[in-house]
């Protein structure tokens, strides 16, 4: 996977569009108009010098666009995982959204280990006669090992 900056080696693509790291998608929409305005490459068509210059300039902003404002795309790139090389990435994208987006909706439910283990004792327990008995002792029936090669030497 790319480190931060996907193709655009040492920036960002924040630094691309000129934008903070937390800005919304309101700002990146305005960053992006802004700039891809200032560098479209018709508007140096006429002066070659800058045309070459003007066409890359676009592509990263294009490619600054795309990933900042797409919400997966974003949160995949500020962990540090996002690739514009992988065509995986649409595909792991939209796991990684709603990954994200089922987290969210995660409600603190104050499940104590105590009370999993009574769910799981109620989902399984007490079939084919197996009982499970979480509050016994798990040292109380074992026996202490004995290395019988250490024991022999003299």
């Amino acid at each position: 996977m790319a480190c931060e900056g996907g193709s655009n080696v040492g920036s960002s693509y924040y630094k691309v569009l000129g934008i903070r790291q937390d800005a919304s998608f309101s700002d990146i929409r305005t960053a992006y108009r802004k700039l891809a305005l200032k560098w479209h490459p018709d508007r140096y068509a006429r002066n070659p010098a800058v045309a070459g210059e003007a066409k890359r300039r676009f592509q990263q902003i294009q490619e600054a666009y795309s990933v900042l404002s797409d919400g997966g795309k974003r949160s995949m790139y500020d962990a540090g995982i996002y690739d514009p090389n992988d065509d995986d990435d649409e595909d792991f994208s939209d796991f990684m959204q709603e990954m994200i987006s089922m987290m969210n909706n995660v409600k603190d439910e104050g499940d104590s280990l105590e009370d999993l283990q009574r769910m799981f004792v109620e989902m399984v327990g007490g079939r084919d006669g197996v009982r499970f008995d979480f509050n016994e002792s798990p040292t109380g029936t074992k026996r202490p090992r004995v290395n019988e090669a250490r024991g022999n030497r003299a």
